[in-house]
């Protein structure tokens, strides 16, 4: 199966390999591409370990965990990434449907690397919705407005 968050290798080689720490993250962006595949896993325990430590609430971990529950993530797309001495900025939009309804998460992201490894610091939400015109999240090929937009 090809990872969740886009990249066409498998999840095993992809992001699993960061989550269950085989591995770090080699930038920013793939550090993004990790934690939204966390969020599609519930692996609430990986985003926090994966945020700035000063930034950590632990109590986070269960939250995600139940969110992940409701919520069936549908796709990645990483609209920029950027890098300069040791901090990123990574802009994306990751569509889920929550409640029969699907949605937009459109986030600027921070990160910082931290004695040689990439941690999330913060993010900047935008509000989004998916375009009528656009590909449909739910991967059917269709646009949105011929495909899950009539059904809501």
């Amino acid at each position: 199966m090809n990872c969740h968050c886009g990249s066409h290798r498998s999840t095993a080689e992809c992001c699993l390999a960061l989550i269950e720490g085989r591995r770090q993250a080699p930038d920013a962006q793939a550090l993004m591409r990790s934690r939204y595949t966390a969020y599609v896993l519930g692996r609430g325990d990986y985003l926090v370990a994966t945020t700035v430590p000063r930034h950590r609430v632990a109590e986070d971990a269960a939250l995600i965990a139940e969110h992940a529950a409701t919520t069936q993530w549908l796709g990645l797309h990483i609209l920029s990434s950027r890098e300069h001495d040791g901090e990123a900025t990574v802009e994306f939009k990751a569509y889920y449907r929550q409640d029969g309804v699907i949605a937009v998460h459109h986030e600027k992201s921070t990160f910082a690397r931290l004695g040689g490894v990439w941690y999330y610091e913060s993010g900047k939400l935008y509000e989004a919705a998916v375009g009528r015109n656009e590909p449909c999240p739910c991967g059917s090929g269709k646009k949105y407005k011929k495909c899950c937009a009539k059904r809501t």
